[in-house]
């Protein structure tokens, strides 16, 4: 069973965030960073990696998303990552392996920039940020939740939504992912990451679903061929987000940082 924490950070010019989190199991240190559809989406992989992997599971909502509350000076992927290195260091971990999917991906690249010694190895999925020529990321924010499912999702039937159907405090919290995700994404473009890449230095690995239609897969092999050292991996029957399209195998790759 997940325990929910909610812990006090002070970060240098962000000031006090009220970041929650959940963990589950015990061992080695993993921290799950979601994507744009909320902390609810890595909670099933975040069980089975602490059940199945014995490892400490720690999945972090970002502030703003599922009703947390957000300080206005919190407002950047990069704020984001001061946010969870702080959070390394209160925590006191060592050897953790950063997962990020979507803008978590990104959020995990920047923590890797800022070149804590905590942490030791990087998996992007399906991360966005960076720019790749004549292959923009489609524009989330123009997009029904029917077309966010289609572009998504290898079988996209699985994951349709109707939040017209939902109850008014879940219509409420998704209105406030989405623009938590609008204030620290925007375009979900940095033009300088591309670049900065290069200065990661921790064991990084690039996973990709090639049913990914809002970052192609030709995003992958960007990342990895900026990533000094890094190893991609692009999954045929898979889809953009991180629960899986099906989960099976990429939760059996990421699983084998654990080993």
């Amino acid at each position: 069973m997940a325990d929910t924490t909610t812990q006090h950070i002070t970060v240098d010019g962000i000031g006090s965030v009220d970041l929650t989190f959940t963990e589950r199991g015990e061992g080695r240190p993993f921290v799950i960073l979601h994507g744009g559809a909320g902390p609810q989406s890595v909670t099933a992989f975040a069980d089975l990696l602490a059940e199945t992997e014995h490892v400490r599971a720690i999945t972090p909502s970002h502030p703003g998303f599922g009703g947390t509350p957000r300080p206005d000076a919190l407002d950047s992927v990069r704020g984001l990552a001061s946010v969870y290195v702080a959070l390394l260091d209160g925590l006191e971990l060592d050897d953790v392996t950063v997962i990020g999917n979507s803008i978590g991906g990104w959020i995990g690249a920047e923590m890797a920039l800022l070149r804590s010694t905590r942490m030791s190895g990087l998996s992007i999925v399906d991360g966005v940020g960076i720019e790749v020529p004549g292959h923009p990321v489609v524009d989330f924010f123009s997009l029904t939740m029917d077309q966010v499912a289609d572009l998504s999702y290898h079988r996209p039937d699985s994951f349709r939504i109707d939040p017209s159907k939902m109850p008014p405090a879940q219509q409420a919290a998704m209105a406030g992912n989405r623009a938590a995700l609008a204030v620290y994404g925007g375009a979900m473009v940095d033009p300088t990451l591309r670049g900065r890449l290069r200065a990661i230095t921790v064991p990084t690995l690039v996973l990709w679903g090639r049913g990914d239609a809002l970052d192609p897969a030709g995003y992958a092999e960007e990342f990895a061929r900026r990533i000094e050292g890094s190893r991609v991996q692009v999954l045929d029957d898979c889809g953009h987000a991180l629960q899986g399209d099906p989960p099976d195998p990429t939760f059996n790759l990421v699983a084998g940082c654990a080993r």
